[in-house]
């Protein structure tokens, strides 16, 4: 079976784009908004719905401290945050570095897109807390395991078919990613799955069709689609566009979304 979480931390790993790190050491940043990282204040927003009330709190090791110490009695230890992952990326990521990046990123790669996408709705809709979403949020029984697989698989093609909006995905790039799936130990079945997809034409309306009107997947969609590409050509531009508008974005998303990964 195929594990497409893993799939989506190795393509992470890998760099669809030349900016795929650079984007996540952003959105990690301890740096607070000002500096135009989004940790902070994630760190804030996650401390406030497990009850904490506060957002004083900057920089990984506060962010864990305080949501992980809060979660079992705030959710009556039904629900879980996956902060494991995304505790372990970010450190990679802010200083780890090097071989560092490989386990952490499969780990945390859903999780990362999960307190994006929190973060960004968090900022929409009145005054309606967010749902934590699968990915940040543990998966508790083997429905949500499926349900965090089959989004897994949707934010999977989603990074793949925006690496396409400038044309086909070269022959080269497509052996630098099927050797890092090689080295990562993934299945022939992943490296088969991977390979048809990139080998297929662009078809936005394809896989959108399962993710349209998913408030909380849409926006990992988006966002993974924005650690895939540069966003520096008309073509990109106008696809982002499109997938924004055929997810049913709000714009205060989107924007929230692009200034997370550094991109306004």
């Amino acid at each position: 079976m195929i594990n497409f979480s893993n799939i989506v931390g190795t393509l992470m790993q890998s760099g669809l784009s030349g900016s795929t790190t650079s984007r996540l050491q952003h959105a990690l940043s301890a740096g607070g908004e000002s500096a135009g990282g989004a940790l902070s204040s994630l760190s804030g927003a996650l401390t406030g719905l497990l009850g904490g009330g506060g957002s004083g709190v900057s920089g990984i090791g506060g962010m864990l401290q305080d949501v992980l110490g809060q979660a079992g009695k705030s959710l009556g230890g039904n629900n879980n945050l996956a902060l494991g992952g995304l505790g372990a990326l970010a450190g990679s990521l802010l200083g780890g570095g090097g071989k560092s990046l490989k386990g952490a990123l499969g780990g945390g790669a859903m999780a990362i897109l999960g307190a994006m996408a929190f973060k960004a709705l968090k900022g929409v809709g009145g005054n309606a807390e967010p749902e934590v979403p699968l990915g940040l949020r543990e998966a508790e029984n083997e429905d949500e395991k499926a349900e965090l697989e089959k989004g897994a698989e949707l934010v999977l093609k989603a990074m793949i078919n925006a690496a396409k909006a400038d044309g086909r995905i070269d022959q080269q790039e497509v052996k630098r990613i099927v050797g890092k799936l090689e080295e990562a130990g993934e299945s022939e079945e992943a490296r088969d799955f991977v390979l048809a997809e990139m080998s297929k034409p662009m078809d936005l309306e394809g896989f959108l069709a399962e993710a349209r009107n998913q408030p909380y997947l849409a926006p990992q969609i988006y966002a993974a689609s924005l650690l895939a590409i540069e966003v520096d050509t008309p073509a990109e531009k106008e696809y982002m566009q499109k997938l924004a508008s055929s997810l049913n974005l709000d714009q205060d998303v989107v924007a929230d979304l692009e200034k997370t990964v550094g991109l306004s």
